[in-house]
C-alpha cells in the first residue's frame, strides 16, 4: 500500500504530529511505502492567486478555467505539480489535522483550493443527457481511499445526533462528500478523537493503539456508502435523487448513503 500523509497542525510536539508520526512508524514497520506533506514544516502557501498558473493566469483571473488551462500547458507552479504528483502516486491518502471552528484548518483547505485544479480534480468527463460529468463516485482520482484522522477539543456526547456541536457525521460531510468522494475518493469512517485539550500523558497509550488498529486495517475497512452520480440513484441533469431510495424518514446529508 502507498500511503501519502497530509499533515496540519503547526506544533511538532501536538498530539497531531505525534499520531502523524505513529501512522508513518506503523505503515512502513507493515510494509508499506509512505510520503507525508507536513504542511506548516513545508511552509505551504495556502492563497489561491495568479501566479499559481503563470502563463495561463487570465487579465481577470478566472480560478477554474485558468487552473484548468494551467494543468493542461503543464504550468502549475513546482509546489502544486508536486502535490498533484503524490495524489497520483498514492492508493491511500491520510488527512491528520485537529477540528478548528467545525472545519479543517486554513493551511489544509488552501491545499485542497490549489492542489484539486480544474482538470485535474474536477471538471473532467462527458456531461450529457445521462452523465453528468465523472465526480461522486468516478473521476481522476477514483480507486483511491481516503482517510479523515481528526481531533477535537469537545467531549463525544457534543459532537451526537443532539449534541450542541451537530453530528460528527454530519460536519465532516463537507470534506467527505464534497472534497474527497467528488474526484471519486472512497471515503473511509473517520477516525476521530475527542476531548484533546483535556487529554493527558496518561491517555496517550490507549489512544496510540486504537490509532494503530485503524492504520492495520486500512485495506479491509469498507468505505463510507456514497451514492454514486451517474449509476441511477439521481435525476439527471437537475440530480436529485430520486423518490423513493431513500430509508423512511431519512433526511438531510444521510439521503446521500446507501443503506
Amino acid at each position: 500500500m502507498k500511503t501519502l500523509i497530509v499533515h496540519a497542525h503547526p506544533e511538532p510536539k501536538s498530539l497531531n504530529s505525534a499520531l502523524k508520526d505513529l501512522a508513518v512508524s506503523t505503515l512502513e514497520a507493515a510494509g508499506h511505502e509512505v510520503r507525508v506533506s507536513d504542511l506548516y514544516a513545508m511552509n505551504w502557501k495556502a492563497a489561491v492567486d495568479a501566479a499559481d498558473y503563470g502563463p495561463g493566469a487570465s487579465g481577470r483571473l478566472k480560478v477554474a478555467l485558468d487552473s484548468g488551462r494551467a494543468f493542461e500547458a503543464g504550468t502549475l507552479t513546482p509546489d502544486v505539480l508536486a502535490e498533484q504528483e503524490k495524489l497520483l502516486w498514492a492508493d491511500t491518502v491520510i488527512f491528520q489535522f485537529p477540528l478548528w471552528w467545525y472545519s479543517m484548518p486554513a493551511i489544509l483547505k488552501g491545499w485542497v483550493d490549489r492542489v484539486f485544479t480544474y482538470r485535474f480534480a474536477y471538471g473532467v468527463g462527458e456531461h450529457s443527457d445521462t452523465k453528468y460529468g465523472e465526480r461522486f463516485g468516478e473521476g481522476t482520482l477514483a480507486g483511491r481511499r481516503a482517510l479523515l484522522s481528526v481531533t477535537t477539543g469537545g467531549p463525544e456526547p457534543h459532537y451526537a445526533a443532539r449534541g450542541i456541536n451537530g453530528p460528527i457525521d454530519d460536519l465532516l460531510f463537507p470534506i467527505h462528500h464534497g472534497i474527497l468522494y467528488y474526484p471519486g475518493i472512497e471515503v473511509l469512517p473517520p477516525f476521530v478523537l475527542y476531548g484533546t485539550d483535556r487529554m493527558t500523558d496518561e491517555d496517550y497509550p490507549d489512544v496510540a493503539k486504537a490509532w494503530e488498529q485503524r492504520l492495520l486495517t486500512l485495506e479491509s475497512t469498507e468505505p463510507i456508502a456514497f451514492r454514486r452520480q451517474n449509476f441511477g440513484d439521481y435525476e439527471i441533469p437537475s440530480l436529485h435523487l430520486k423518490e423513493g431510495l431513500e430509508p423512511a424518514g431519512r433526511t438531510g446529508f444521510g439521503l446521500h448513503v446507501r443503506g
